[in-house]
């Protein structure tokens, strides 16, 4: 498209590509000069013939420079800048047209930062600028993401009275999309006069580049309305928006207007085509088109092994790079190793992931920003935070996504004070964030306790317009949701102009952890009403909810609904919802007996719930085989050895339990230390087991013996069933009365209004003795505790609890 201001220098350049020098040093501009005064000396004589020999030197000046301008763009195309350069410098510069050749010739070949500068030297020089050379330097500040120098240019632009030029508007609207300002292309578009092909296709793949696929395609339809035919450009950005968003309807009225334009054997089309499949979840399409390509290049092989990762078809997208180098004998280049890393991503699959980055290093193909943000991606999500940093910190020019995903490998990893550590320290680069970058780092809030710096955020998002971005809505549901405040996010969720199924799934899990098992049943009719089609991460959240609220019969419909209506296999996370609701019944063998006629091999998880159900209905016998199980898969479980040895010292079985406990003490395993967080003037407390290092712990402790009287509690009235009549007295001192949720519950009474909700987070589950005790503290203050512990959230009201004292 830029080409085509300069498309008169094509008549005189038919030799762009000779990359040949000159047949002698050519004249300098100074002895051009002399030899035209010499001329006129000799001349003076007869002013006529020193007219015409006058002349004749300008035309054989302006020959020579026009030699040398095809010899210069020749340099600039083979790379040798070196030499380009020095020809231009021995030419005769006060021409605007030698100056646009050099600018034009930089542009093209990607010399954007010398394109610029000699931009900027021709108006220092005093060289006139032309409609010839804009579009060429836009361009170089469009490749450069320099918006600073791109609006000095539009303004000078603007005051030379250039704006109505159909080709500089077109790459202000390329420069100003590129760029993220889609806002200053559709003023640019909005006030041309005319606008060709061109313009449409610019506007069309603009919208496309900052993500908004429907307004792209209403483009596409407003240029059809307007008489304009599209072109293989106009299709490509029309395919572009339908994979963006998985407008697969939209898509395939796209496709029909490829096969009417007889257009199936553009490969650049077909590409595009199996993108969109892919991307749109119909890889069989993807598939079809591949397979009846008749020429495949590198590009057609990348399209089909990217929709089979997307796709979670990892075997295939590995099958798919072998077929490539047999049949075609075409080696991976980036795009196919970015591809790859996708699969390896959706599986887990750190191994593969470290080939790949292993083939990218031999094959010298770093540095490269976008492989490198992909393995930072992968490192993340695999666990291995070290490589994850280790990669990021070797990434050259880092961008917003290389930001997003070292913040997200952080969050998942759960170093959630490094997250917002990064997330400061991205400020301080000048990106602003984006979607990913508040869905990654929001949660961050929510686990680290500090739900009011999360609704600074959140006011952040409403200041910038992003409140209806379906991404941070999602994100910020689950982050009010386990900042225990679940009005906040119902909030949000009615508020969202439109749901996706990860919103829905969201607000499910949502009203779950919060025990309100009735709505969350409700959500999920509305949505199959709404015509959502529930998924497997769907049945996740239901289940939970019924195992929370223990709704039995309610849990085992939905189980066996999964399969018949909908044809989702039940998977591990489904298999450890039910054996917690069996767990609920009592039948243990039951129990059991579903966790032997299971189709997948038990996890720790699923052999997790055996044991808590055993511990809570005290069956020692199938503690004891789950327990066995979880060590033989988890050797050095501490959660388990303990709960076993607290089994046995309450069945008096004495010896047994000191066993256990030598053990724990001889394998050096160390028990995770409990802790409760309450958030207060924009700051956390934490609190640990008998703690006195806060500030206030002198009037913390005298609230919480006040506290221990009122709810005519005996310091040492606990239960005691684990500890032997000799440990009695020693393990006095140890009284859950001096827990940390005992402390940060007396905090929060001190500190907030009379009638104010008490919020605590627990970063384990909430002792028998604490949630007894805070039964009765919400009767005493007449107040709502709130406790959110590693599992779910406890809402004590009035005596009761809404697990209803099952956890």
């Amino acid at each position: 498209m830029m080409s085509t201001p300069l498309c008169f220098i094509c008549s005189y350049m038919s030799g762009t590509q000779l990359n040949v020098s000159p047949r002698r040093k050519p004249r300098t501009s100074t002895e051009i000069h002399n030899l035209g005064v010499s001329i006129k000396l000799r001349n003076s004589d007869s002013s006529g013939k020193v007219e015409k020999q006058t002349i004749s030197l300008k035309a054989k000046l302006k020959r020579r420079n026009l030699a040398l301008a095809r010899t210069l763009l020749g340099y600039l195309d083979s790379g040798c800048l070196d030499i380009a350069l020095h020809v231009f410098e021995n030419m005769h510069k006060q021409r605007t047209f030698i100056w646009n050749v050099l600018i034009r010739g930089l542009s093209d070949n990607e010399f954007f930062e010398e394109a610029v500068y000699f931009y900027q030297r021709m108006l220092s020089e005093g060289v006139h600028v032309d409609h010839f050379t804009f579009p060429f330097v836009v361009k170089a500040c469009s490749a450069l993401f320099n918006l600073v120098e791109g609006q000095k240019i539009h303004s000078r632009i603007i005051k030379m009275g250039f704006d109505i030029d159909i080709f500089i508007c077109n790459s202000l609207i390329i420069m100003y999309s590129k760029l993220g300002c889609i806002e200053q292309s559709e003023k640019i578009f909005e006030d041309m006069w005319a606008k060709d092909l061109v313009t449409w296709n610019s506007m069309i793949s603009g919208y496309v580049s900052v993500g908004k696929s429907w307004r792209s395609l209403m483009c596409v339809r407003e240029m059809q309305d307007l008489g304009e035919n599209p072109d293989r450009f106009t299709l490509i950005g029309a395919l572009g928006a339908c994979s963006l968003e998985g407008y697969l309807l939209n898509g395939k009225e796209v496709h029909c207007q490829v096969i009417r334009r007889f257009l199936e054997s553009d490969s650049m089309i077909v590409t595009s085509l199996i993108d969109m499949y892919g991307k749109c979840g119909h890889v069989d399409y993807s598939e079809r088109l591949f397979n009846t390509a008749s020429q495949r290049n590198i590009i057609f092989w990348n399209a089909m092994i990217g929709a089979y990762a997307l796709n979670n078809k990892a075997m295939e997208s590995f099958s798919c790079l072998r077929m490539m180098r047999e049949t075609d004998n075409l080696d991976p280049d980036t795009v196919t190793l970015i591809n790859l890393l996708t699969s390896c991503l959706r599986v887990g699959s750190l191994l593969q992931g470290k080939s790949i980055h292993g083939v990218a290093i031999r094959k010298g193909l770093f540095p490269h920003l976008v492989l490198e943000t992909a393995l930072v991606d992968l490192y993340g999500k695999c666990g291995r935070l070290d490589m994850a940093e280790r990669t990021f910190i070797q990434i050259k020019g880092k961008n917003l996504i290389s930001w997003n995903a070292m913040i997200g490998a952080y969050a998942q990893s759960g170093y959630h004070r490094e997250a917002l550590q990064l997330f400061t320290d991205r400020s301080s680069e000048t990106f602003e964030p984006d979607a990913v970058t508040y869905a990654n780092i929001l949660p961050v809030y929510a686990e680290i306790s500090l739900p009011k710096e999360a609704k600074q955020i959140h006011g952040k998002i409403l200041k910038m317009g992003d409140g209806s971005n379906s991404i941070i809505s999602n994100s910020l549901i689950y982050t009010y949701a386990r900042c225990g405040d679940i009005r906040a996010a119902e909030k949000i969720f009615k508020c969202m102009p439109s749901k996706d199924i990860i919103s829905w799934n969201t607000m499910i899990m949502a009203y779950a952890i919060h025990g309100l098992a009735e709505i969350s049943i409700k959500l999920f009719s509305d949505m199959k009403e709404k015509g959502i089609k529930p998924n497997g991460s769907t049945f996740v959240s239901l289940l939970s909810s019924c195992s929370i609220a223990g709704l039995v019969d309610e849990g085992q419909k939905h189980f066996d609904l999964m399969k018949k209506e909908y044809d989702i296999d039940p998977g591990i996370e489904h298999y450890g919802c039910m054996l917690d609701l069996l767990g609920r019944t009592g039948n243990l063998e039951f129990a059991k007996q579903f966790i032997d006629e299971m189709p997948l091999v038990p996890t720790a998880r699923i052999w997790g719930s055996l044991l808590a159900a055993s511990r809570y209905h005290r069956n020692i016998e199938l503690a004891e085989l789950a327990a066995e199980q979880i060590l033989h898969l988890e050797h050095n479980n501490i959660g388990c050895y303990l709960l076993l040895a607290n089994m046995y010292a309450e069945a008096r079985r004495w010896e047994d339990a000191e066993r256990i406990r030598r053990h724990i003490k001889d394998q050096g395993l160390q028990k995770t230390a409990a802790y409760s967080l309450i958030e207060y003037n924009g700051k956390t407390h934490k609190f640990t087991n008998y703690d006195y290092s806060h500030t206030e712990a002198n009037m913390i402790y005298e609230a919480l013996d006040i506290v221990s009287r009122k709810i005519d509690e005996d310091l040492f009235d606990h239960s005691i069933l684990k500890f032997k009549p000799s440990d009695i007295k020693k393990r006095r001192t140890n009284s859950a009365t001096y827990h940390s949720v005992r402390l940060a519950i007396c905090f929060s009474l001190l500190t907030t209004s009379v009638g104010y909700p008490v919020l605590v987070r627990k970063n384990l589950r909430i002792c028998e003795d604490c949630h007894n005790a805070a039964k009765k503290i919400s009767v005493f203050t007449n107040r709502e505790i709130v406790v959110g512990d590693s599992k779910i959230y406890h809402h004590f009201r009035n005596g009761q609890c809404s697990c209803k004292d099952y956890w």
